[in-house]
């Protein structure tokens, strides 16, 4: 029973934090009207470019992740190919709101293409505030997690099937159609739900590239009704309206999740036949030096645009230490509350699943941990908002506020993470450690901890990035005393502050790396050969 009690306790935690942003969304929502959502245009256009703006950039970044992902399989050796690799985990570490000043100093009205469209004589134009931009950013962001999630599937094409290829004779047109897409089918209808719903759900590159109501998605809509035109009804009709189709969105998700992988019959080695055609080799490389170009040109520009701006004056300013200090106690606090609250949950779901044989209710376990998929933080900010401001001051706590939100958006990533590492030690080890007498503590630091070590500092690194990044909470409870670097970023962004954003933008994105970095290599050690 001992072994249950982690994964309960965590689980009434979390329902006791969203039955009360639930109860603030459902006392307001008690005098709205069902159709009041049709019967306003402005709502429903918000609604139209939510879904138009997710459809689009889902298409746009599995249609480019689909022949990145196959030339990166098909060149398993090329110089600096696993640092390529590497590079396509950045944009999931680097805060968004870097990004996109990244993104516009590359396509903005002053940006590097109009000036080399300037150079050759033609008219620069503005395509980045509206839908471009946004399409942008979120191809920028989406690219290359579509890429890895996909990568594993020419992994796991058995070499036999390669030799069969080979005596067959068949085209590089005819293992596509043949042997690659009845083993990408099964995936691509879950990977292309899990970038709508990113894409669904943002908010940071809406709000600083949306260019006005006309680009405005649900998320935005909401941060609007409450914090200019303080319309509560409004923001909780929006954030209910959210909340369905994210969970609609997140059971597509786990309707669509099984993958049926080709089991290799010897495990031989076998190259693929179809890699000596110069056409072939030419495309491959043109679609891996596009996923590098478009990874690093924005990144390349926070560097240059920082290093230029005016450094010492930024670095000067108390506001910015100020500000990062914030950053910096709400990124530790949340990761260290998810990870802890990811190991209660997972120690529970372990013990079902492998001891007690109840796999489906592990499975329910792990899924409350995610809860955070299914209501998006600024959804949860909205009903934490309404339902503690009769009581407190919201703004006063709003860095608790914060840190809770944003454990729990790092929550699913924990879980993930850790998840497999735990079950496979717990396996490998729980009868031996039972025939020996060890337990309790002594089986944490002999056995467990230095397996589970990288995991452990792979999920604070994650969670800690992730909330030093974050706009979407702080936008919602900043304020003039609780400003994180994200939102001072944002802000100078909005007054044109050009080069004081450069400087921000190059120190959050450091900051961000070296906590990333740093808590890694601290906490996960060594990487074991």
């Amino acid at each position: 029973m001992r072994r249950l009690a982690p994964g309960v306790l965590v689980m009434a935690v979390l329902a006791l934090i969203v039955g009360a942003a639930f109860s603030g969304l459902l006392r307001e929502s008690s005098g709205l009207e069902p159709g009041a959502l049709w019967d306003d245009i402005y709502l429903r256009r918000v609604v139209g470019f939510t879904v138009w703006q997710a459809l689009l950039s889902t298409l746009l970044s599995l249609g480019l992740a689909l022949p990145v992902a196959r030339a990166l399989a098909r060149r398993q050796r090329f110089p600096g190919r696993t640092l390529l690799l590497r590079l396509l985990g950045l944009p999931l570490v680097v805060p968004t709101i870097v990004a996109v000043f990244g993104i516009v100093a590359i396509y903005g009205q002053t940006g590097l293409m109009n000036r080399l469209a300037a150079g050759l004589g033609i008219e620069p134009v503005q395509y980045l505030y509206g839908l471009g931009g946004i399409l942008i950013a979120h191809v920028f962001f989406n690219l290359p997690l579509a890429v890895r999630l996909l990568l594993p599937v020419w992994q796991s094409v058995p070499g036999e099937s390669w030799r069969l290829v080979a005596q067959l004779g068949m085209s590089s047109r005819d293992i596509l159609r043949l042997v690659e897409w009845p083993m990408l089918r099964p995936l691509l209808p879950q990977v292309a739900t899990l970038v709508f719903m990113l894409c669904f759900t943002s908010f940071a590159v809406v709000l600083t590239l949306g260019g006005g109501p006309a680009s405005t998605t649900i998320e935005v809509a909401i941060y609007q009704a409450l914090r200019f035109d303080f319309d509560l009804g409004k923001a909780t009709l929006l954030a209910l309206l959210q909340l369905i189709c994210c969970a609609l969105l997140v059971a597509a998700v786990q309707a669509m999740g099984k993958h049926y992988p080709v089991d290799p019959t010897e495990g031989r080695v076998q190259s693929r036949p179809d890699l000596g055609d110069v056409p072939g080799r030419l495309f491959d490389f043109a679609c891996i030096a596009l996923v590098l170009v478009s990874t690093l040109l924005p990144l390349g520009a926070v560097v240059t645009s920082g290093l230029a701006g005016p450094v010492a004056e930024v670095l000067a300013d108390r506001q910015l230490w100020a500000s990062a200090e914030l950053s910096l106690g709400i990124a530790l606090m949340s990761s260290a509350l998810a990870v802890l609250a990811g190991v209660g949950i997972l120690i529970t779901s372990r013990e079902l699943r492998i001891n007690r044989r109840r796999t489906g209710l592990a499975e329910a376990t792990e899924l409350c941990g995610s809860l955070i998929l299914v209501i998006p933080p600024l959804v949860l900010g909205t009903g934490f908002f309404i339902a503690l401001r009769p009581l407190v001051d919201v703004f006063t706590w709003s860095p608790l506020l914060i840190v809770i939100v944003n454990a729990l958006m790092g929550l699913p990533y924990v879980i993930r993470v850790l998840g497999p590492p735990m079950t496979r030690v717990t396996q490998q080890h729980d009868r031996l450690c039972a025939s020996l007498g060890i337990g309790g503590w002594d089986r944490v630091r002999m056995v467990e901890w230095p397996l589970l070590r990288q995991p452990v500092g792979l999920s604070l690194a994650l969670c800690a990035a992730l909330s030093t990044g974050d706009l979407g909470v702080v936008a919602l409870f900043g304020s003039q005393d609780v400003s994180t670097l994200p939102l001072l970023l944002y802000q100078r962004l909005a007054g044109y502050q050009m080069g004081e954003a450069a400087v921000t933008a190059l120190f959050l994105l450091t900051l961000s790396l070296m906590l990333f970095g740093g808590i890694e290599r601290v906490i996960g050690g060594r990487a074991r050969a």
